[in-house]
């Protein structure tokens, strides 16, 4: 060998050199064997967890990572004037895959810290089931989302949803009802209409066409009826009250309101007597209201004219029982006397000549004794004698001895003084199409009912009633409650039934107050003259104007000519003896 000759050497190394490359292309092939046979594995897991097992992992996430096509939203509701009565609300909701969860013990520490109001039992219970879906929060508010956002707790989701809103509060609480948090109706029109106002919407388009439910409701007539009876409810110390407006040329309910209420917003937060609506469900002794009735069906019937004339100077004793006026005047009285003054002795005369089957086919006819035609669950029927004797005709001549509900007595009033026109109540605005009715009595009789009703507000016991310019007339009523064994003397239900104005009747105005106290400026009495007819006269004279009702001018000649009457014309009666009965 050379010195100096490395050659040998070279050859060496070149050799040492292809054996290390050999040796790193062995190493790298076993690790992509590993990542293949790992990747095969996971492969496998998926197919065992999504297939053989039966768990779709694309449907972990699928409550917040995916929409579907179509998702559930509900219409608004509106009143007459397109002002939003009831809407929903986009809103985010929050909630959990227990399943998927890697430490639920500190899931629910971050969601116990972010949420003071969730209860720790709860939430413990349902992040160690076995579900894959639990609610933890629903309707988030936008600071309530955020927090939950920045916990970035793996196995917790957003899910979309919608909050039903009612912007003006206790104001239509009764007639619109409420939902539950899932979005059902549970109560009123929500309720009533829940198919309805429930709609399909895509996310594709824009905008989805919607349509509102559209009520006859007036926002400002409604706010003025409640803001009247709540002042009345404060005055006289009352346990509630009730007040409807209605077109008497449709049957239009332009105002229910029944008090106490409540915020729809809020239902869980009620008490029982705020659910309670007082103008549909509550069925009450009407007192003397129905004496609208009892004259109206002897009217129309011939049974009475407009100058016959009662004795009403004794009480009339029957079957133990004696029936008494409160304000007697103990004198022969015409007809029209016997409404204006509110005479039970002449009332109960008037039912007996008219007789029992005309009475009962009579009150059948004009709605008081079937259950209510309108639009929402909460309303009852009419509670009426079992046995319709006598003494049980009399009765009810006065408002004893059957019980309705306001707007039975309010729709049926309407009808008497429209020009004999029965429209059903309904909470649903009508337009053009045809107004459903039924002639109930003739023209001629609905005439001497209007002539009636402007009586007692010009000298009779409804003279509190009146509006200048607006000729309101009426109907007072006051009846003792009910009580176990008999009546309670010290619980009155007070109430007024009056319209306007009476030369062509546009409104009816119902007002009822219950369990008023008397008081100074009532002279200690709580009856319907002195406590609801004054409501009623604040109502119409701001709704009056509101409604585009013009004033009357009282003094015109056709005005008296129309409602004036001579009752020094009648002509010699038979008259009926009160031991008669």
């Amino acid at each position: 060998m050379i010195p100096g000759d490395n050659r040998k050497t070279h050859i060496n190394i070149g050799a040492a050199s292809t054996k290390n490359i050999e040796a790193s292309h062995n190493r790298l092939h076993i690790v992509m064997i590993l990542f293949a046979v790992a990747f095969l594995v996971i492969c496998l897991r998926v197919l065992d967890v999504a297939v053989i097992s039966g768990e779709n992992i694309a449907n972990i996430d699928i409550e917040s990572e995916y929409q579907p096509e179509q998702v559930t939203k509900r219409s608004d509701i509106i009143d007459r004037n397109g002002i939003i009565l009831a809407t929903s609300l986009a809103t985010a909701s929050l909630y959990a895959n227990p399943k998927v969860m890697l430490d639920k013990q500190q899931a629910m520490q971050k969601l116990l810290s972010a949420f003071s109001d969730l209860d720790k039992n709860d939430l413990k219970a349902k992040l160690s089931s076995d579900k894959s879906f639990v609610w933890i929060k629903r309707n988030l508010t936008p600071s309530e989302q955020y927090k939950a956002n920045i916990l970035g707790i793996p196995g917790v989701y957003f899910r979309d949803e919608e909050k039903r809103v009612y912007p003006h509060r206790n104001l239509f609480s009764h007639a619109l009802g409420f939902v539950n948090v899932d979005g059902k109706g549970l109560t009123g029109l929500e309720k009533q209409f829940d198919s309805f106002l429930l709609r399909k919407v895509t996310r594709s388009s824009d905008q989805d066409a919607e349509t509102p439910l559209t009520l006859s409701l007036d926002m400002r007539v409604q706010n003025i009826v409640r803001e009247a009876l709540l002042e009345s409810i404060s005055t006289f110390k009352a346990k509630g009250a009730s007040g409807i407006v209605m077109d008497v040329n449709t049957g239009e309910v332009i105002a229910m309101v029944s008090l106490p209420d409540f915020d729809p917003n809020q239902p869980t937060s009620a008490k029982q007597d705020d659910l309670f609506n007082r103008a549909t469900y509550g069925v009450y002794e009407m007192g003397s209201t129905f004496k609208t009735f009892n004259m109206a069906m002897a009217l129309d019937s011939g049974t009475i004219k407009m100058n016959s004339i009662y004795d009403v100077a004794t009480p009339i004793k029957i079957g133990g029982f004696a029936i008494n006026d409160h304000h007697p005047k103990a004198k022969i009285l015409t007809a029209p006397e016997v409404f204006i003054y509110s005479s039970n002795i002449g009332s109960a005369k008037i039912a007996l000549d008219v007789g029992i089957p005309l009475q009962k086919s009579f009150l059948k006819k004009i709605g008081i004794l079937d259950p209510l035609p309108i639009e929402i669950p909460e309303k009852s029927s009419p509670l009426i004698p079992q046995t319709w004797s006598k003494i049980s005709s009399m009765t009810v001549s006065y408002g004893h001895g059957i019980a309705v509900t306001p707007m039975h007595v309010t729709s049926a009033t309407a009808a008497l003084i429209n020009g004999g026109l029965l429209h059903p109540a309904t909470l649903l605005k009508i337009d053009d199409e045809e107004i459903p009715s039924e002639r109930v009595i003739s023209i001629k009789t609905s005439d001497n009912v209007r002539k009636l009703f402007r009586m007692v507000v010009e000298s009779g016991t409804g003279s509190k009633a009146e509006v200048a310019s607006y000729l309101v007339g009426g109907k007072t009523g006051s009846a003792d409650k009910v009580a176990v064994g008999g009546y309670n003397r010290h619980a009155i239900i007070s109430s007024f039934i009056g319209a306007f104005p009476m030369n062509e009747p546009k409104y009816i105005v119902f007002v009822m107050i219950d369990e008023p106290t008397g008081n100074k400026s009532t002279g200690g009495f709580a009856t319907g003259g002195m406590v609801a007819a004054p409501v009623a006269s604040r109502i119409i004279s701001r709704i009056g104007p509101m409604l585009n009702v013009m004033p009357v001018d009282e003094n015109q000649y056709e005005i008296r000519k129309e409602f004036g009457y001579d009752n020094g014309k009648a002509p010699e009666p038979q008259l009926i003896s009160a031991e008669t009965y």
